[in-house]
């Protein structure tokens, strides 16, 4: 029987099939954004552990409002930016998490994911990967925003995007080519910042048990 794949595995196996489909420039100019995205600092600029979370109010798939205060109030608060669900790698971030939910909520913990994507592509989203839990839609970037996670994407991957079909200005409803760099975050039921895993490059991203981890120690320190 085949070992079953953590996300890495997972992630690894697309990235290496992706280069060997797409053509060796356009790889080249996706890996030197990244790297550029990585060199300007916008993973050590975002909120960190140790802060307070912004308390923000977003719609969900079905657009009904979604206070964060009212998620992390009742146990720590798994919080997922992804890119939207024309993101591969976001796809399969999203589907891993299925997996590991009754592990989350065994020990009180909650998990919503946020994109700017518009309520109807993220119900898209959610009914696509069959997922268990609210996805939220932040088209206005407030959250984003809010955790230090948005940039604009420069011009070379504007055109691809619009090339292949992801116009990011549509899809997400505001009119712009900006994005949350992927990142997952604990809160705890202070709305304190207990974990926080932020990534430039799209191809990476936390594994679950690690951030499963990082609940089991928020709910044990809750306790003492």
């Amino acid at each position: 029987m085949e070992k079953h794949k953590t996300l890495a595995d997972q992630l690894a196996d697309y990235k290496a099939g992706f280069k060997q489909r797409v053509a060796p420039e356009r790889v080249a100019m996706m890996e030197a954004a990244t790297a550029d995205l990585r060199s300007s600092g916008i993973e050590a600029r975002a909120m960190q552990v140790g802060a307070r979370a912004p308390d923000v109010t977003l719609p969900d798939a079905m657009n009904r409002p979604v206070r964060l205060s009212d998620l992390w109030r009742r146990g720590s608060l798994v919080l997922i930016f992804y890119r939207g669900g024309w993101c591969p790698y976001c796809n399969l971030e999203l589907r891993a998490w299925n997996e590991h939910l009754p592990s989350l909520k065994q020990m009180g913990g909650q998990l919503v994911a946020v994109s700017p994507q518009t309520p109807d592509h993220s119900l898209s989203t959610a009914q696509k990967n069959d997922l268990a839990y609210p996805v939220l839609s932040d088209s206005a970037l407030q959250a984003s925003e809010g955790f230090g996670l948005t940039f604009e994407l420069p011009p070379q991957l504007i055109d691809l995007y619009s090339r292949v079909g992801n116009d990011l200005p549509v899809l997400n409803g505001n009119g712009r080519w900006e994005l949350p760099v992927p990142a997952t975050y604990v809160i705890d039921r202070d709305g304190r910042v207990v974990f926080a895993h932020i990534e430039a490059d799209y191809r990476e991203r936390a594994e679950p048990k690690m951030v499963l981890e990082a609940v089991a120690h928020a709910r044990d320190a809750d306790l003492i």
